[in-house]
């Protein structure tokens, strides 16, 4: 664990977990707000009966006093933890927030804002780049932590959904489409379609294509020029057919996305 930044009331660091260790962890109990994002691999927590998975596309929202385990049977993981106390949540989320549900879906805009969170740390700018993007990143978590209460939930869709990211996510045979993913999980291809949408808020097409503009803000954060490769590699049909998708997903263009990963 190194330490990105430390702020008035919010300290932020990344996280590597480098070991495979499939059996749950010793309890652990905080007293600050958090959140969790992934920046590569997966991991499995648990807060009392509720299980669920991080990675890329979903983060977590930690509250004091939870008692919490992880567990890592998938490999080890990256992440990044803002640690934010409680005066400070409230005076962003607000007086009256309670949390809803604690998996916060990734989406590409909040993948690039972590992204530009960590280059903020990076460049030393850190009480005003860095805070900005801390406090987006905060603000954004607790309304979806909050709105995340009234979605449908239920065992078997939440397994459902979690099957199917995890075939997106490591390009799975069959994960290129709804019909096969389906015949897969032994459920009909509606069942999968509604199951998924009730748990993640987002149909499992956008989900595919979301991850897909995560992996192309990597390769364009690394410094990767080949945007027709790049559109090959990832399975679009061409290089427009990519910029139409991360621009419907960011609002840019890769191009664009090139000048705001720089340092």
């Amino acid at each position: 664990m190194s330490e990105v930044a430390r702020l008035p009331g919010v300290n932020v660091w990344a996280v590597d977990c480098c070991a495979v260790h499939p059996g749950w962890s010793g309890v652990e109990v905080r007293d600050d707000h958090r959140i969790v994002l992934v920046r590569g691999g997966r991991f499995l927590r648990r807060t009392g009966r509720h299980e669920s998975m991080a990675d890329p596309t979903v983060a977590y929202v930690g509250t004091p006093g939870e008692v919490e385990q992880f567990a890592h049977p998938a490999g080890g993981d990256r992440c990044t933890s803002i640690s934010v106390r409680p005066e400070l949540w409230r005076a962003v989320a607000g007086e009256r927030w309670t949390l809803g549900r604690s998996d916060v879906y990734v989406d590409a805009r909040v993948d690039l804002l972590h992204r530009r969170l960590l280059r903020a740390g990076r460049t030393g700018d850190v009480h005003f780049a860095l805070a900005e993007q801390v406090v987006r990143l905060v603000a954004l978590a607790a309304s979806r932590g909050r709105s995340c209460a009234h979605r449908r939930g239920g065992l078997p869709d939440d397994a459902v959904a979690a099957a199917a990211r995890a075939a997106v996510l490591d390009d799975e045979p069959g994960a290129d489409g709804l019909i096969p993913l389906a015949e897969r999980f032994g459920v009909s291809p509606f069942a999968l379609s509604r199951a998924f949408s009730a748990v993640m808020g987002v149909s499992l097409t956008r989900y595919r294509n979301r991850v897909r503009v995560g992996r192309a803000l990597e390769r364009i954060e690394t410094g990767d020029r080949d945007l027709a490769g790049l559109a090959a590699d990832l399975g679009f049909s061409d290089q427009a057919h990519m910029t139409r998708t991360i621009r419907a997903h960011l609002g840019e263009t890769p191009t664009a996305l090139r000048t705001l990963l720089s340092v």
